[in-house]
């Protein structure tokens, strides 16, 4: 019987595409559970594509009740996430079918910052100091973190809200701009969560940041992929821009980074499925700024490639993509010999200039004709209103190398992206 995955797929997801090619070389039925109409989720055209079922993601317990109802018609053999916002809802989902996956107590701690900072704090993580501020008040003058820090969204993922303030006057402006954009209708939720209230306020830890992609199984951290990101990531926002792996530390800095990050993701309690963490690397070793309950999000997996065995033959008849590894992972299936595939690649999420309407797109066959670069992938249209960090959520596209160093798949990333033009014309 072919088996049959409920995949959690959000309106502002790039995911589907990825995870249903990867079901359909894998012989997996998806349902794909949608708050976008249920007019276009029935275009899908892939044929592992199983349905799809409306679901109000901004009432969890209602599409609780949804799952649960077509589960009983035909049951699911896992329910996966494919953000943080679902990673709450596909836990309390995968408990009330009797699914294997992590805790709805887990995955919120992954989800609210708060909640990850107490935990990683009580088992003597290493972590950011922090505190919580309501934004019912006033702010206080001076942070309980002191200066530099940097305030946040309890709630929200990928940068957004996140702004480094170094002095009263930019705490304070930093403070309110974080409490107008959660006043936003779209973000509002019907749950009575008091973090969609609060802020966290943390300090801000110089040095490098590193992203690991890993997959837990029974608490046991496999490291997928360790990334770089060159660009420093100082504030005054934090939008990132490219994703290069192998990482360039030492192999001692990054065997500390594995470690901290399975610490993280026990003192946490997630025990099962993709995980993506975020940590700075200093002097004083590594800190763990996030773990999310998911894989790896927008079109980077791409970047990933797995196979039998060490070859250098990045798209031959055994590669892998991460999809397929989470995928075989929710099923109980072993992809342990599984290797990444040698050689470096990269990714660069093609930031947002300026604010207004995009009216057109040039070079993108020119960044594509770089050595190096495997893909060009815009994701906006002209007509779009584009809308940069911290408010907004999204990026242009995606650029894609290959090479055989980090620096090779690093400087074709650049110079891709310093052959595409964007024009942007004011919101009137």
């Amino acid at each position: 019987m072919t088996p049959r995955i409920l995949l959690l797929l959000p309106t502002t997801s790039y995911r589907e595409d990825d995870f249903l090619a990867a079901a359909g070389r894998m012989g997996i039925e998806i349902t794909v559970g949608t708050d976008r109409c249920q007019t276009l989720a029935r275009l899908w055209p892939d044929a592992a594509f199983g349905g799809s079922l409306p679901l109000d993601f901004r009432h969890p317990m209602r599409a609780l009740e949804e799952i649960v109802a077509a589960a009983s018609e035909r049951p699911f053999a896992a329910i996966l996430p494919t953000g943080d916002e679902t990673a709450v809802l596909a836990a309390l989902a995968a408990r009330a079918l009797g699914l294997p996956g992590n805790s709805p107590e887990a995955t919120y701690a992954a989800r609210n910052k708060q909640r990850m900072r107490e935990l990683l704090r009580a088992a003597e993580v290493p972590c950011p100091a922090f505190s919580v501020l309501s934004l019912d008040g006033e702010p206080p003058s001076r942070p309980p973190v002191g200066f530099p820090c940097v305030v946040k969204p309890l709630l929200l993922s990928a940068s957004r809200g996140v702004i480094r303030a170094d002095d009263p006057a930019s705490f304070a402006a930093a403070f309110s701009r974080v409490r107008a954009l959660l006043a936003r209708p779209d973000l509002a939720q019907a749950d009575d969560d008091p973090a969609r209230r609060e802020v966290l306020v943390e300090e801000f830890v110089p040095g490098v940041e590193v992203a690991l992609e890993g997959l837990l199984s029974a608490g046991a951290l496999r490291v997928l992929a360790l990334f770089d990101k060159p660009d420093p990531l100082d504030g005054p926002f934090f939008e990132e821009t490219i994703y290069v792996t192998p990482s360039r530390l030492p192999a001692e800095a990054q065997a500390a980074i594995a470690e901290v990050t399975r610490l993280a993701a026990k003192a946490m309690g997630l025990r099962e499925g993709p995980v993506h963490a975020e940590l700075r690397w200093n002097a004083r070793g590594p800190h763990v700024i996030e773990v999310a309950a998911r894989s790896i999000g927008g079109l980077c997996s791409r970047t990933l490639r797995f196979g039998l065995g060490d070859t250098r033959d990045p798209g031959g008849d055994e590669a892998r993509s991460l999809e397929e590894l989470v995928l075989a992972h929710a099923l109980g299936r072993d992809s342990d010999g599984l290797l990444r595939r040698t050689g470096a690649s990269g990714v660069m999420m093609v930031p947002i200039p300026r604010a207004g309407v995009l009216q057109s797109i040039d070079g993108v066959e020119a960044a594509r004709a770089v050595p190096g670069i495997e893909d060009a992938v815009i994701t906006v249209r002209p007509g779009e209103k584009l809308v940069p960090l911290p408010e907004g959520a999204s990026y242009l596209g995606f650029l894609f190398a290959r090479g055989e160093r980090p620096e090779e798949v690093e400087s074709s990333l650049r110079e891709a992206h310093a052959r595409l033009r964007f024009t942007v014309a004011p919101v009137l």
